[in-house]
């Protein structure tokens, strides 16, 4: 798992709760604002043909949202960055109007036998 993301998913409820099921917690210091995609997290988000994003609306209740096309259509924008055309929906602009409000963006990504997985953060 990224430095990153391990430090952002790492709270102290978490750590409370290794520590009273393991007798230790871990902990991740020192790492970069951002960690960049690696060779091969490029390679495998480029061979996807779907995905799913999760965003939180004001009240704090999740959503979550698939995205499909043609595998390549995430596209690498650069070491931290992704994009993708957004094609018009169902017009509820659920994520659009969450991510307003909260613009933290996890992304899921599968391989169809859902053998092979990463997140994004």
């Amino acid at each position: 798992m990224a430095s990153k993301f391990m430090q952002l998913v790492l709270t102290p409820a978490a750590q409370a709760a290794q520590e009273r099921n393991f007798g230790k917690h871990q902990s991740v210091a020192g790492v970069p604002a951002r960690d960049p995609f690696t060779d091969d997290e490029a390679a495998f988000i480029a061979s996807r043909d779907s995905f799913y994003m999760a965003t939180v609306n004001a009240g704090g209740w999740p959503y979550l949202q698939h995205r499909g096309g043609p595998p390549g259509f995430l596209k690498m924008l650069g070491p931290h960055q992704l994009g993708f055309a957004d094609l018009q929906g169902n017009r509820q602009l659920l994520s659009t109007g969450n991510l307003d409000g909260d613009d933290r963006l996890p992304i899921f990504h599968g391989s169809s036998s859902w053998t092979t997985r990463a997140a994004s953060a």
